[in-house]
């Protein structure tokens, strides 16, 4: 939708006085669950998850394969100190879960995790009826 000069002029100046009217700290957000943002790659031997999950406790959090299915679910604490106020919050905390649906057959005895960065990854290689043959015409 486009605005004309004039009327987004005064719908922005009406939207800083009821923001100053009603929300004494602007930004203020509330989450009772987030979703990490992630991505999912497949290789010729395996599928990859990657999920940010910066300021995490990996040892709070529960990482589970069953059924093809990859489970990711744990919780983001806030940082408060002792008599700090929040003024401004704009980074998601609270619990989480993320489920995958894997579309083929993984060796699950060979399931490999790592943390980097802030980035989780999660490494399902392919068994060897999903891993695609190369079929050579003589």
């Amino acid at each position: 939708m486009m605005l004309t000069p004039r009327f987004d002029l005064a719908f922005r100046s009406w939207g800083n006085v009821l923001n100053r009217w009603f929300e004494p700290y602007p930004y203020v957000m509330e989450c009772e669950e987030w979703l990490p943002t992630s991505d999912i790659a497949e290789t010729e031997k395996s599928y990859i998850v990657s999920m940010e999950l910066p300021g995490i406790d990996l040892k709070k959090n529960e990482i589970s394969y069953h059924g093809g299915i990859l489970s990711v679910k744990g919780e983001k604490e806030k940082e408060l100190t002792k008599n700090e106020s929040c003024r401004c919050a704009e980074r998601y905390s609270g619990p989480f879960r993320r489920t995958f649906r894997i579309p083929g057959k993984v060796d699950t005895d060979k399931i490999n995790t790592t943390y980097k960065k802030g980035i989780l990854k999660v490494t399902l290689p392919k068994s060897e009826e999903s891993v695609r043959k190369k079929i050579t015409v003589h």
